[in-house]
């Protein structure tokens, strides 16, 4: 699925519906990213301090690729 060419009919109503999860990390669920698996191989990341802001929407591989940058370290500042 190409991510650029989702309805945004489609996505507004997964968004709506969506199961946001919270990493255990969280100190109350009030400054982390949130995450919610939508259908069709669409992940989506919200900020849990501003969840009305537009999620950021990945595709599976590019959502294992970021996650695999992040436990590997090579997302760090330099």
């Amino acid at each position: 699925m190409n991510k650029n060419e989702l309805d945004p009919a489609w996505v507004e109503s997964q968004l709506r519906d969506a199961q946001w999860q919270t990493s255990s990390f969280s100190s109350g669920g009030t400054n982390c990213v949130q995450i919610a698996f939508l259908d069709d191989g669409i992940v989506a990341l919200r900020d849990s301090k501003n969840p009305n802001k537009p999620a950021h929407l990945f595709t599976d591989s590019e959502y294992d690729m970021f996650v695999s940058g992040i436990m590997h370290g090579e997302l760090r500042r330099r």
